[in-house]
Formats: structure tokens, sequence, C-alpha cells
């Protein structure tokens, strides 16, 4: 189960997160999720795709959840799948897999997918709590959002300065939403 809280980033001179040794750079592909299935213990895309073994769990998990937004993210030439189920507030049930980069080369050239580009940066606050902020690029630019992975929803954090309005479940401000139909 994922537990991340969203926010805007305020427009601020001082920004203590960019620096260069944290920064990734990431693609995120969203595919058509209904051309996922299983074959035997494989999770497979387009019935000929063999992206990951799953487990039972991981079976089970997959075929009782009938909503999942599923992408291909490239994370500085490292390629995951995820498969994230609906949404309730800041959870959704998350399946993720690391796959073979030139397998997604291959499901990634078929078609033109709707996709995000963005430079991460990891910083750490005065609490401990690490914070993803997320530079938007492309069509996007300019955009630029903090999240927070949490153990429980009621964990408490401290926000920095530098973070404005919470977005945690607003739909419109989702990845798949920015991908499919850019800034609300």
């Amino acid at each position: 189960m994922e537990i991340e809280r969203r926010f805007f980033v305020r427009n601020v001179e001082e920004k203590p997160w960019m620096k260069p040794q944290s920064r990734r750079t990431i693609e995120q592909y969203y595919l058509d999720s209904e051309r996922f299935s299983t074959q035997g213990d494989m999770l497979v895309y387009d019935s000929k795709h063999h992206l990951a073994s799953l487990s039972r769990d991981e079976i089970c998990l997959f075929e009782e959840e009938k909503e999942w937004t599923s992408r291909i993210r490239i994370c500085d030439d490292v390629a995951t799948v995820t498969l994230k189920g609906k949404r309730i507030h800041a959870s959704a049930l998350e399946l993720e897999w690391v796959v073979n980069r030139d397998l997604t080369s291959r499901i990634l050239e078929d078609v033109e997918f709707p996709a995000v580009f963005k430079s991460r940066y990891l910083w750490v606050g005065d609490d401990g709590n690490t914070w993803e902020i997320d530079h938007f690029e492309g069509t996007l630019e300019g955009l630029v959002l903090a999240e927070i992975e949490l153990s429980s929803i009621d964990d408490e954090i401290h926000i920095p300065q530098w973070i404005g309005a919470e977005i945690t479940g607003k739909h419109q401000w989702s990845n798949s939403s920015l991908a499919y139909n850019g800034i609300p």
C-alpha cells in the first residue's frame, strides 16, 4: 500500500532541494491497463511482452483490482512497470517490478503513449523524512510538485516553508492525469 501526500511547491528563490547529486531524470509512459494480463505466473502486456514473474499474492491482487493505472517509468536508465489501484485520498495499492530496459523500449516503440518528463530531487527534512520534488518538463514546464511517502496516514510531518497548497487526493494533479490532460 502506497501512502503519500502531495503539494505544490511555492516559487521561492532559495531551493534547498536542488542539489545536482540528488537529481534523477524520469520518463513516465502511461499504458492501456486493459492490455495487461497474466499467463501462468507471468505479467504480460499486449499478449506478447512477458514483463515479470508474479507471486501467488501478486496474481490475486492483480485479478481482484479492476481499475489499474499502469505505467512504465524510466529513471536514470532503470525501467520499472507499475500498476496502481484506485487512489482513496492518500493511499493506493501499488505493484511494481524492475523490468528489462530493452523490453520496455519495444513496447514504447509500438505506440505513442501519454507521458510526463521530469527531474526529481530528493530532499531530507529536519524530521528525517525524504521529500521528492518533481520539476516537470516539456508541456508541463514550470510545474513543481512535492510528495512525501508515509508509513501511515497519521504520520506527523514537518512541512517546509517552501511547500504550498496540499493536493493530496486531487486526481487532476496526478501524474497520469497530467500525462493525459496537461495542467488543469
